[in-house]
Parts: C-alpha cells; sequence; structure tokens
C-alpha cells in the first residue's frame, strides 16, 4: 500500500474485510449499499406495494437493483448526476435534484404520483465533519422537497443523512406530512459512521401538492 495516505489504506483494509463488500460482489450487487435498502425493506415491506418509484443519487445503481427485484412489474425512475448503467426496465435519467426542472422530469417519466421516493444522495467527502454534515442535510432537504412534488397520498419516503445539525428540524418537518417518521440503521450501516436514514410513511399532501 505505498504511496497511500494513511485514511486511504484505513478505507482499503476496510474493504477488505467488510462482509457486505465480499457479499455484494458475490450476488452481483453493484454496491454494498444494496444491502441497506434490503434490510430496511425486510422490515417495512413498501417496495413490493409501489406502482411507481423514484431512485434519486442512483449511481452506481445498488438500490435500483434491489429495487427492480422487488418490485418487478413498478415503473421505476432513476435520476443521478453520473451514468448510470441499464438495470432491468428501469428508466434512467442524467440530472440534478437541485434543479427546477427535476421534479417535472421525474413526474414525466414516471407517468403519474409516485408510491415510494428513495434516497441515498451524499456529497462527496471533504474530510471536514460539519461540512460534509450540512451538505448531506441539503441533500436530504432536496429529496423531501422533490417526494413532496412527486408523491401519492399515502407513499412512502426513505433519505438518507449525516446525523447532526437540522436533524431533528428535518424530522419534524416530515411529521407535518407524513404519518410516522423512524429512523433506521441498518447493519450494513457501519457502526462508526454517522450515517441514517429516515423512513417516512404515510404522505398527506398539502391542497396545492402536484403529487396528489
Amino acid at each position: 500500500m505505498r504511496g497511500r495516505t494513511v485514511s486511504e489504506q484505513r478505507w482499503l483494509r476496510r474493504q477488505q474485510t467488510d462482509p457486505f463488500v465480499a457479499a455484494a460482489a458475490k450476488e452481483g450487487y453493484r454496491s454494498r449499499s444494496a444491502y441497506k435498502l434490503a434490510a430496511i425493506d425486510d422490515r417495512h415491506d413498501f417496495l413490493r406495494r409501489s406502482r411507481r418509484i423514484v431512485d434519486l443519487g442512483s449511481a452506481p445503481g445498488g438500490w435500483l437493483q434491489v429495487a427492480v427485484a422487488r418490485a418487478p412489474t413498478a415503473r421505476i425512475v432513476a435520476l443521478d448526476l453520473q451514468t448510470v448503467a441499464p438495470v432491468g426496465d428501469a428508466i434512467i435519467l442524467e440530472g440534478d435534484a437541485f434543479a427546477a426542472d427535476a421534479a417535472e422530469r421525474l413526474r414525466s417519466a414516471l407517468g403519474g404520483p409516485a408510491d415510494a421516493v428513495l434516497s441515498d444522495m451524499a456529497p462527496p467527502a471533504t474530510g471536514h465533519r460539519s461540512t460534509d454534515q450540512l451538505r448531506s442535510l441539503a441533500l436530504a432537504e432536496a429529496a423531501v422537497d422533490c417526494a413532496a412534488a412527486l408523491l401519492a397520498p399515502g407513499g412512502t419516503l426513505l433519505v438518507k443523512l449525516i446525523r447532526g445539525q437540522g436533524e431533528e428540524d428535518l424530522v419534524r418537518a416530515l411529521g407535518d406530512t407524513f404519518a410516522e417518521v423512524r429512523r433506521e440503521k441498518p447493519p450494513a450501516s457501519r457502526s462508526d459512521s454517522s450515517e441514517m436514514f429516515l423512513l417516512a410513511s404515510g404522505f398527506r399532501p398539502s391542497p396545492d401538492s402536484a403529487g396528489g
């Protein structure tokens, strides 16, 4: 591991000993994060019941693979800044979740309101904890905005967040528009990571919501 920084060496060692990395390689998942979505869905079983699904921040496609496998008849639309290789019949769009036309592009591709919006979006790591946390919060808020525009009544949002500033405000805001909000920490989410997932179910659109 000559020529690598200490942090790079630590990351490489962790990858080499991580059982979820090994399982993903064996089972053909594009990322270990597939097991995070799978574990949350095992507990709450929302993918199978969804007819239309949005996957934000889809690259490299691990969550998309799980969604396609568990909801094979659903219309699934993915969005990412990067190119994502095809997964089944999923529709893959390149674009920014922050773009003014993001919700409209997704709505057009879906052909109707979404039953589930998934977001595994994460900012490029800077190594500065508070900066990374605030960027994660901004991405989570963008996912919430998309969900508000796209979800059908009763729909589900699953969004990743780095815990910290603004977390409680986001949970309270979700509580205003969803019947239930849960914090999820699946086994594949490393114990030393401040990453968590918010699962908001039972969407209650406002009267002027485009998604309803």
